[in-house]
């Protein structure tokens, strides 16, 4: 095995789709050598490194499925290699075994505690290893698998840290929907969304069933979804919350239809019925509040009503029968 060498040139273009990729942390080459073979011939793409910094480095870089971790290494030892994969967003959902010649009860809680699913012992027994690996990985499969599902169908889904509002982790969808509603990225989530967090999360234990979070815009919304806690509840743990975007565009679409409007008059329309007044309207559709007045006159006189009020409630009605989801 060339230990010099063990990147190709181009991290991007490692077979993911028919080998799952694992990084040995080791400082001792015998101990990289017989767990690369083991691993190699038993169809992983296997990758090392031999002291924390450059495992971090290439973990941030390639992120692998799975993590072998030496516990004791001179300089950056394997607990704080592992604490630093944990606090970075984008390795955080790696999984890491500990590799740890330490039996005493204290260093193995330790490596739990920095964030290892699972240690083995040295001297490493290669089969011992390989099976504990296909455990890990099967179950961070199914886990991936599952977010891959929920973004397909528009449910982004994000993780928060309580004790400090850092997001944890974020599936692809969320981070767009992040970016564009708040022009904010991991770690930091927004602070109107730690603060309902916190708002209904009393150190472990959820106060009560949390109305949902939204924010608004145009004719879209973005709702916040408690799911449940994961990890460890010291300090009110992490939650997993569930966003959705959900658009009103097509109950602007059967209000025009309805009372046979112009787009422009049922968007002004749309926006009476949320209880928006004039101006607010105008800086939402980019007119003056005096085009927005001339609008809706237009629409009275289409709905034969005198006033906003009157024309709110025909909307209403009407959208009730179309859109019963529909949230003013």
């Amino acid at each position: 095995m060339n230990l010099k060498s063990p990147l190709r040139p181009a991290d991007h273009t490692l077979d993911r789709a028919n080998s799952d990729v694992v990084l040995i942390v080791d400082d001792v080459p015998d101990n990289l050598s017989v767990l690369h073979d083991a691993l190699d011939e038993s169809g992983y793409t296997v990758l090392v490194a031999t002291d924390g910094p450059t495992a971090l480095q290439r973990a941030a870089k390639v992120l692998p499925d799975m993590v072998l971790l030496d516990a004791m290494m001179p300089g950056m030892d394997g607990f704080e290699v592992a604490r630093r994969l944990k606090a970075a967003p984008v390795t955080t959902h790696i999984p890491i075994i500990f590799m740890t010649g330490l039996t005493e009860t204290e260093h193995l809680v330790a490596a739990l505690a920095a964030g290892g699913v699972d240690y083995v012992t040295k001297p490493i027994k290669p089969k011992e290893v390989l099976a504990r690996i296909r455990v890990h990985l099967q179950g961070a499969r199914e886990k991936r698998q599952a977010r891959s599902a929920l973004d397909a169908f528009g449910y982004a889904s994000i993780t928060v840290r309580v004790s400090d509002g850092k997001l944890m982790w974020q599936t692809p969808l969320a981070r767009e929907l992040l970016v564009r509603y708040y022009g904010t990225e991991a770690p930091h989530t927004p602070a109107p969304v730690w603060a309902w967090l916190r708002r209904h999360v009393n150190g472990a234990e959820v106060l009560m069933e949390p109305p949902r979070l939204s924010i608004e815009q145009g004719p879209k919304r973005l709702t916040f979804r408690l799911h449940q806690q994961i990890g460890d509840s010291e300090g009110g743990g992490d939650w997993l919350i569930i966003m959705q975007e959900v658009s009103d565009e097509s109950v602007i679409e059967a209000i025009a239809l309805s009372f046979k409007l112009t787009p422009r008059e049922a968007e002004v329309l749309y926006w009476v019925v949320k209880g928006k007044i004039n101006r607010d309207i105008g800086d939402i559709v980019g007119s003056s509040p005096m085009t927005v007045k001339k609008h809706l006159e237009h629409v009275f006189a289409k709905m034969g009503v005198e006033t906003r009020t009157a024309a709110a409630g025909m909307a209403m009605a009407r959208i009730a029968q179309l859109h019963p989801q529909f949230e003013r």
